[in-house]
């Protein structure tokens, strides 16, 4: 089966981010792909230090999202845009689970992913300038990013009561960018499983 992460670069529980990551889930479970949906709140961890990794080694939770990344082929990101780039807990998130540690090859837990962006914002550019920058990041992890992505502005005026999108082509937009996760990620795994 094809297994997917799903999560937002934000712990904040009324997330603009959360909420359109939900309707990309819908679509990736609906294309057939197991989906395990990680809040970062639930995962905290100290800003990344390599004196404090020689210390104590890698955190708990980091090397708990580690495992869960192993065990993953595809990335369904939202992303929050913060001062024009991405979120300091994606970021210190992504330094922890890429740390190389016995027996691992380098970047064991990015390298081969395919990967699919989407940001929401209350602004008007709904957080475009972040995702230059995280897909910069991830594609020098070795991250394969789709050139597809979704890039929702003035998010709040689209969002009902419930936080639910009340634009239907919107929805559709993001339903059809988990769908074509899936598709994306199975073509890559098919011509790796070739080597």
């Amino acid at each position: 089966m094809n297994k997917i992460i799903a999560l937002a670069g934000s712990t904040r529980t009324e997330s603009y981010n959360k909420k359109i990551l939900k309707v990309g889930i819908y679509g990736a479970r609906e294309a057939g792909a197991e989906v395990t949906v990680i809040d970062l709140r639930d995962y905290p961890m100290p800003l990344y230090d390599g004196d404090l990794e020689e210390k104590e080694g890698i955190p708990d939770n980091a090397k708990k999202l580690k495992e869960i990344f192993k065990l993953n082929h595809g990335l369904l990101l939202a992303l929050p845009e913060y001062n024009s780039s991405f979120s300091g807990v994606f970021k210190n998130t992504i330094d922890w689970v890429s740390r190389q540690v016995a027996g691992e090859s380098p970047l064991e837990c990015f390298s081969g992913k395919v990967a699919a962006l989407m940001s929401a914002s209350p602004g008007g550019l709904g957080g475009i300038r972040g995702l230059v920058h995280a897909r910069a990041m991830l594609e020098n992890i070795e991250v394969i990013v789709m050139p597809e992505q979704i890039c929702v502005g003035k998010v709040a005026d689209i969002l009902d009561d419930d936080g639910n999108l009340k634009d239907e082509k919107i929805k559709k937009s993001i339903e059809k960018l988990g769908v074509n996760l899936v598709d994306f990620t199975l073509r890559v795994k098919g011509f790796y499983s070739k080597e």
